[in-house]
């Protein structure tokens, strides 16, 4: 089965995060797909590289780096969404006249056409948060 995932609560304020990390491992454990996970209202700041969690706490956006280096995952950030919560990759840096990007590496800045393409492709959209 196919899966596509969104994401719509920020990291440490809420479950759904850490919900939506554990049901991709789980996911792709069993011998599923995931399509994309996009991450959309305070959910894009699970795309930040700037996140500083105490060391005995987990760093749930490297936590989603690393999964989707190790599963070729597609973790899309609401461009929109973004650009009302300072998170930027190179592009929107350049066209916002911004002085430093902060995505995640394995994350990437796009549109809501991202999410509704995610929902056509797979056999599942599973939204995590309000």
């Amino acid at each position: 089965m196919k899966f596509s995932i969104v994401v719509n609560e920020g990291p440490y304020t809420h479950q759904a995060s850490d919900t939506a990390y554990h049901f991709a491992c789980a996911t792709l454990g069993g011998g599923h797909e995931i399509y994309r996970v996009f991450f959309y209202h305070d959910g894009v700041h699970n795309g930040t590289r700037l996140a500083s969690p105490p060391q005995d706490d987990r760093h749930i956006p490297e936590r989603w780096s690393r999964l989707a280096a190790e599963h070729n995952l597609d973790l899309v950030v609401c461009v929109a969404a973004a650009q009302r919560r300072g998170i930027v990759d190179a592009a929107e840096q350049k066209r916002h006249g911004k002085d430093a990007r902060n995505i995640a590496p394995g994350f990437r800045i796009s549109g809501l056409g991202q999410l509704i393409e995610a929902g056509i492709r797979a056999d599942r959209l599973i939204a995590f948060g309000d």
